[in-house]
Protein backbone atom coordinates (compact mmCIF):
# COMPACT_ATOMS: atom_id res chain seq x y z
CA UNK A 1 0.00 0.00 0.00
CA UNK A 2 1.34 3.47 -0.74
CA UNK A 3 1.74 6.18 1.89
CA UNK A 4 -1.28 8.27 0.78
CA UNK A 5 -3.56 5.21 0.94
CA UNK A 6 -2.21 4.38 4.40
CA UNK A 7 -2.82 7.96 5.52
CA UNK A 8 -6.42 7.80 4.29
CA UNK A 9 -6.94 4.45 6.00
CA UNK A 10 -5.69 5.71 9.37
CA UNK A 11 -7.46 9.07 9.13
CA UNK A 12 -10.55 9.15 11.40
CA UNK A 13 -13.83 9.77 9.63
CA UNK A 14 -15.72 12.92 10.63
CA UNK A 15 -18.76 12.38 12.83
CA UNK A 16 -21.17 14.37 10.67
CA UNK A 17 -21.47 16.01 7.27
CA UNK A 18 -20.72 19.47 8.69
CA UNK A 19 -17.07 18.45 9.23
CA UNK A 20 -16.61 17.25 5.61
CA UNK A 21 -15.11 19.46 2.91
CA UNK A 22 -17.06 20.31 -0.24
CA UNK A 23 -15.04 17.80 -2.31
CA UNK A 24 -15.57 15.04 0.25
CA UNK A 25 -19.32 15.67 0.21
CA UNK A 26 -19.43 15.65 -3.59
CA UNK A 27 -17.47 12.43 -3.95
CA UNK A 28 -19.54 10.43 -1.46
CA UNK A 29 -22.31 8.06 -2.42
CA UNK A 30 -25.75 9.50 -1.94
CA UNK A 31 -26.90 6.14 -0.62
CA UNK A 32 -25.18 3.98 1.98
CA UNK A 33 -26.15 0.71 0.28
CA UNK A 34 -23.86 -0.32 -2.56
CA UNK A 35 -24.94 -2.21 -5.66
CA UNK A 36 -24.85 -6.00 -5.36
CA UNK A 37 -23.86 -8.42 -8.13
CA UNK A 38 -25.35 -11.90 -8.40
CA UNK A 39 -23.25 -14.32 -10.39
CA UNK A 40 -25.36 -16.78 -12.38
CA UNK A 41 -22.55 -19.34 -12.08
CA UNK A 42 -23.02 -19.46 -8.31
CA UNK A 43 -26.79 -20.00 -8.32
CA UNK A 44 -28.04 -23.51 -7.71
CA UNK A 45 -30.33 -25.29 -10.17
CA UNK A 46 -33.16 -25.03 -7.64
CA UNK A 47 -32.75 -21.23 -7.43
CA UNK A 48 -32.70 -20.92 -11.23
CA UNK A 49 -35.83 -23.07 -11.54
CA UNK A 50 -37.61 -21.03 -8.84
CA UNK A 51 -36.79 -17.87 -10.81
CA UNK A 52 -38.17 -19.38 -14.02
CA UNK A 53 -41.42 -20.30 -12.27
CA UNK A 54 -41.80 -16.88 -10.63
CA UNK A 55 -40.98 -14.89 -13.78
CA UNK A 56 -42.05 -16.83 -16.89
CA UNK A 57 -40.72 -15.93 -20.34
CA UNK A 58 -44.14 -14.98 -21.77
CA UNK A 59 -44.16 -11.65 -19.86
CA UNK A 60 -41.76 -10.22 -22.48
CA UNK A 61 -44.68 -9.87 -24.91
CA UNK A 62 -46.25 -7.27 -22.60
CA UNK A 63 -43.16 -5.05 -22.61
CA UNK A 64 -43.30 -1.93 -24.87
CA UNK A 65 -41.43 -2.33 -28.14
CA UNK A 66 -40.81 1.36 -28.97
CA UNK A 67 -40.16 4.55 -27.01
CA UNK A 68 -43.61 5.81 -28.04
CA UNK A 69 -45.24 2.74 -26.44
CA UNK A 70 -43.14 3.28 -23.34
CA UNK A 71 -44.41 6.84 -22.85
CA UNK A 72 -47.85 5.52 -21.84
CA UNK A 73 -46.50 3.16 -19.16
CA UNK A 74 -46.97 4.42 -15.58
CA UNK A 75 -43.85 5.38 -13.64
CA UNK A 76 -41.92 3.87 -12.00
CA UNK A 77 -41.71 1.47 -14.92
CA UNK A 78 -42.75 -2.10 -14.02
CA UNK A 79 -40.63 -3.72 -16.77
CA UNK A 80 -37.41 -4.47 -14.88
CA UNK A 81 -36.19 -6.74 -17.71
CA UNK A 82 -35.98 -3.75 -20.08
CA UNK A 83 -32.39 -2.82 -20.89
CA UNK A 84 -33.16 0.83 -20.02
CA UNK A 85 -34.52 0.10 -16.54
CA UNK A 86 -32.28 1.41 -13.76
CA UNK A 87 -33.09 -1.25 -11.16
CA UNK A 88 -30.70 -3.86 -12.53
CA UNK A 89 -28.03 -4.43 -15.15
CA UNK A 90 -27.15 -7.72 -16.82
CA UNK A 91 -23.63 -8.34 -18.05
CA UNK A 92 -23.78 -9.52 -21.67
CA UNK A 93 -20.48 -11.38 -21.24
CA UNK A 94 -21.11 -13.33 -18.01
CA UNK A 95 -24.85 -13.04 -17.46
CA UNK A 96 -24.22 -11.66 -13.96
CA UNK A 97 -27.06 -9.56 -12.57
CA UNK A 98 -26.16 -6.32 -10.81
CA UNK A 99 -28.84 -4.95 -8.50
CA UNK A 100 -28.24 -1.20 -8.46
CA UNK A 101 -30.61 -0.68 -5.52
CA UNK A 102 -30.61 -3.92 -3.46
CA UNK A 103 -32.45 -2.34 -0.53
CA UNK A 104 -35.39 -1.10 -2.67
CA UNK A 105 -38.11 -2.76 -4.67
CA UNK A 106 -38.56 -1.66 -8.31
CA UNK A 107 -41.76 0.24 -7.50
CA UNK A 108 -39.91 2.30 -4.85
CA UNK A 109 -37.47 3.92 -7.30
CA UNK A 110 -37.86 7.65 -7.96
CA UNK A 111 -36.30 7.29 -11.44
CA UNK A 112 -36.73 3.96 -13.20
CA UNK A 113 -35.91 4.55 -16.88
CA UNK A 114 -32.64 5.81 -18.35
CA UNK A 115 -34.54 7.12 -21.39
CA UNK A 116 -36.62 9.39 -19.13
CA UNK A 117 -33.41 10.75 -17.61
CA UNK A 118 -31.95 11.33 -21.09
CA UNK A 119 -35.10 13.20 -22.16
CA UNK A 120 -34.58 15.61 -19.25
CA UNK A 121 -31.29 16.77 -20.76
CA UNK A 122 -27.82 16.97 -19.26
CA UNK A 123 -27.10 16.31 -15.62
CA UNK A 124 -24.18 16.73 -13.27
CA UNK A 125 -21.95 13.87 -12.19
CA UNK A 126 -23.61 13.93 -8.74
CA UNK A 127 -27.12 13.71 -10.22
CA UNK A 128 -26.11 10.86 -12.53
CA UNK A 129 -24.43 9.04 -9.66
CA UNK A 130 -27.53 9.36 -7.50
CA UNK A 131 -29.77 7.97 -10.24
CA UNK A 132 -27.67 4.83 -10.83
CA UNK A 133 -26.13 4.48 -7.34
CA UNK A 134 -22.50 5.10 -8.27
CA UNK A 135 -19.96 7.63 -7.07
CA UNK A 136 -19.21 10.81 -8.94
CA UNK A 137 -15.73 9.51 -9.81
CA UNK A 138 -17.06 6.25 -11.28
CA UNK A 139 -19.52 8.24 -13.43
CA UNK A 140 -16.62 10.39 -14.66
CA UNK A 141 -14.64 7.25 -15.57
CA UNK A 142 -17.60 5.82 -17.51
CA UNK A 143 -17.98 9.16 -19.31
CA UNK A 144 -14.33 9.06 -20.40
CA UNK A 145 -14.75 5.53 -21.83
CA UNK A 146 -17.97 6.51 -23.64
CA UNK A 147 -16.34 9.60 -25.17
CA UNK A 148 -13.38 7.48 -26.30
CA UNK A 149 -15.78 5.12 -28.08
CA UNK A 150 -17.52 8.05 -29.80
CA UNK A 151 -14.12 9.42 -30.84
CA UNK A 152 -13.12 6.00 -32.21
CA UNK A 153 -16.26 5.93 -34.35
CA UNK A 154 -15.57 9.44 -35.63
CA UNK A 155 -11.95 8.57 -36.43
CA UNK A 156 -12.95 5.41 -38.29
CA UNK A 157 -15.57 7.36 -40.26
CA UNK A 158 -12.97 9.92 -41.31
CA UNK A 159 -10.58 7.12 -42.27
CA UNK A 160 -13.29 5.42 -44.35
CA UNK A 161 -14.09 8.70 -46.13
CA UNK A 162 -10.39 9.22 -46.88
CA UNK A 163 -9.90 5.67 -48.16
CA UNK A 164 -13.05 5.66 -50.29
CA UNK A 165 -12.22 9.03 -51.83
CA UNK A 166 -9.04 7.58 -53.25
CA UNK A 167 -6.66 8.45 -50.47
CA UNK A 168 -3.03 8.53 -51.54
CA UNK A 169 -2.81 5.15 -53.35
CA UNK A 170 -6.19 4.50 -54.89
CA UNK A 171 -9.61 3.53 -53.76
CA UNK A 172 -9.98 1.12 -50.80
CA UNK A 173 -13.07 -0.24 -49.08
CA UNK A 174 -13.24 -0.18 -45.29
CA UNK A 175 -15.84 -2.11 -43.27
CA UNK A 176 -18.98 -0.35 -42.12
CA UNK A 177 -18.92 0.40 -38.40
CA UNK A 178 -21.48 -1.52 -36.36
CA UNK A 179 -21.71 -3.05 -32.91
CA UNK A 180 -19.49 -5.98 -33.85
CA UNK A 181 -16.81 -3.65 -35.18
CA UNK A 182 -16.57 -1.86 -31.83
CA UNK A 183 -16.54 -5.07 -29.78
CA UNK A 184 -12.83 -4.64 -29.13
CA UNK A 185 -13.63 -1.66 -26.89
CA UNK A 186 -16.02 -3.74 -24.80
CA UNK A 187 -13.70 -6.72 -24.31
CA UNK A 188 -12.23 -5.32 -21.10
CA UNK A 189 -14.16 -6.55 -18.06
CA UNK A 190 -15.78 -3.87 -15.91
CA UNK A 191 -14.52 -3.20 -12.39
CA UNK A 192 -17.40 -5.20 -10.94
CA UNK A 193 -16.58 -8.21 -13.15
CA UNK A 194 -12.89 -7.98 -12.22
CA UNK A 195 -13.84 -8.14 -8.54
CA UNK A 196 -15.93 -11.28 -9.11
CA UNK A 197 -13.06 -13.24 -10.66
Amino acid sequence: MNSSAEAKATEPEPANDAELTRDQLRSRRKRDVRARTISIKRLSKAELEAGRREYPEDTRALRPKTRADCANVPRPCPFVSCSHHLYLDVSPRTGAIKLNFPDLEPHELTHSCSLDIADQGGSTLEEAGEVINLTRERIRQCEVVALAKVQAVADLSELRDFAESGGDKGKRRLPVINRNTLAFLDERPSREEECEE
